[in-house]
């Protein structure tokens, strides 16, 4: 809580009927519309909000032609490879050469080739560098897999938790002149296999990654030391003067992640449930949620202490009823009223565009 932060550019959230915010291809993709910020509610600043959209791909057509043709198509391809070599083998200084090498192959190939599958990847890639592709695609599986199960005396396992900060920090160096990011906490699942926790950073209309935990689908266990670890190891990667938002799911919420967000001096904005209760500022009277909004386009926003149980917790809650949903919105957060406004909480949304993307 505090002085409203420096926001400057309107925040850009989704528009009915619209799909996608940012206009990218994957039209469908499920994003809900939100409305505009209220007239002088401080917006959000920065490229990761910008409404000057660009969508760039990239994909690569293997086709039979010439031998001009195809040479020319090879040595442009293998330049670009030398010279994203080089990029992640600055940003990933933690990592040894062999490995900066084989993880600018799978970047490089899943970029280009627009799959994750190795068979894909390892066919492409042998056909740029004219390899054999099961030596390439041996290279690509040996990066994945623990020690034990990869060739040779002298060989070692990458700890993807060491590539967390690098990987944020090679973000916010391309972020521009802004002081402000947008962190998402949400879980997802792989088939009936997996559960995947994933911290992202929201992106014009996407989210990318930057830190994950996976356990399997079918193991009943707590979340909260996974949560609390992939935070601890994020806080190093954002400058300590940056203002980070970070938004859940009601699904997410706990209070001792809420509390945990303030104490690493970022600030929560995370959705709760309609059946809990609050206290305004000044009141005695406990009220249901459901009692200070009850129609759609209402909305309200103040000071006071949520939850009646033993688990109450002193917070600002903002909440507002949109055209086309079926029940409000209600979210939680450490800002002032003045210096929030409940339509951030539709940056949250842009992390299931993220897992569609990346689930292909």
């Amino acid at each position: 809580a505090g002085a409203p932060p420096r926001y400057g550019h309107p925040l850009r959230v989704p528009r009915p009927g619209t799909g996608t915010p940012c206009g990218c291809p994957y039209i469908g993709c499920g994003l809900a519309p939100v409305r505009a910020p209220l007239a002088g509610a401080p917006p959000l600043l920065g490229v990761g909000f910008s409404d000057n959209v660009r969508v760039m791909t990239i994909s690569a057509t293997i086709v039979k032609t010439n031998n001009d043709r195809r040479k020319e198509w090879t040595m442009n391809r293998t330049q670009a490879l030398s010279e994203w070599t080089h990029v992640v083998s600055t940003h990933m200084s933690h990592l040894s050469k062999p490995q900066a090498v084989v993880l600018a192959l799978w970047s490089f190939g899943i970029a280009f080739t627009r799959s994750c599958g190795r068979g894909t990847v390892a066919t492409f890639l042998a056909l740029l560098l004219g390899r054999k592709r099961d030596a390439v695609e041996q290279q690509l599986y040996e990066w994945c897999v623990e020690a034990r199960r990869k060739r040779g005396i002298k060989r070692c396992e990458l700890d993807v938790t060491t590539c967390f900060v690098p990987l944020l920090r090679w973000m916010i160096s391309m972020w521009g002149d802004s002081l402000q990011i947008a962190l998402t906490l949400d879980a997802t699942t792989l088939r009936t296999r997996f559960a995947i926790l994933v911290v992202s950073v929201v992106y014009r209309g996407n989210a990318i990654p930057v830190a994950w935990t996976m356990v399997p689908a079918t193991e009943k266990r707590a979340w909260r030391r996974d949560w609390l670890r992939m935070l601890r190891i994020l806080r190093p990667g954002i400058p300590s003067d940056w203002t980070v938002l970070v938004a859940s799911d009601r699904g997410l919420y706990a209070r001792w992640l809420f509390r945990r967000i303030v104490r690493l001096g970022w600030h929560p904005f995370m959705r709760i449930k309609a059946g809990s209760t609050f206290r305004p500022a000044g009141k005695a009277a406990w009220v249901k949620l459901t009692t200070l909004v009850t129609d759609v386009g209402q909305s309200w926003q103040g000071r006071g202490t949520c939850f009646q149980a033993e688990s109450q917790l002193a917070c600002t809650l903002v909440a507002w009823w949109g055209e086309g949903y079926a029940e409000p919105w209600f979210v939680i957060t450490d800002f002032d009223p003045e210096a929030c406004d409940v339509a951030w909480y539709g940056l949250r949304t842009w992390c299931e565009q993220g897992f569609k993307c990346t689930k292909r």
